[in-house]
């Protein structure tokens, strides 16, 4: 599926090819810290399809919970979180923040993970193996 995306202010946008089946909700510490919120949405985008279309993100890594290092790409001017890769961009999927899609609507989690770190108000409907994080 196409989509297209931009950060909240609009400097930073993109496109990119993703299978919509492949929406993941994440409960870990690491996701509740960068979204200010009880989990982090993300679709799989593979190497080479996301093209940015204006402004470029800035970026920092960080060790994710897994202990993998992660690309982390945000708007420089107004924060708002887009994407995730893992350390070579260029070969490992990337992962793209669901609020900054145009399409979100049409893309439905079919996946939740790192479970045990949800907050009970917030519970996970199905979980997938310990340790079998994305992010």
């Amino acid at each position: 599926m196409r989509i297209d995306g931009q950060c909240q202010c609009g400097y930073v946008t993109y496109e990119a090819e993703i299978d919509p089946e492949r929406v993941t909700i994440c409960h870990c510490t690491d996701c509740q810290r960068l979204t200010g919120s009880p989990y982090r949405v993300t679709v799989r985008a593979l190497p080479g399809t996301v093209r940015l279309t204006g402004n470029p993100p800035k970026v920092y890594v960080k060790t994710a919970q897994s202990g993998r290092k992660r690309l982390q790409y945000f708007c420089p001017e107004c924060g708002s979180p887009l994407f995730t890769s893992g350390e070579d961009p260029e070969s490992t999927p990337w992962g793209i923040r669901w609020g900054s899609i145009n399409q979100r609507r049409e893309l439905v989690p079919t996946r939740q993970i790192w479970c045990r770190s949800a907050v009970p108000w917030a519970a996970c409907a199905f979980e997938d193996l310990p340790g079998s994080d994305e992010d």
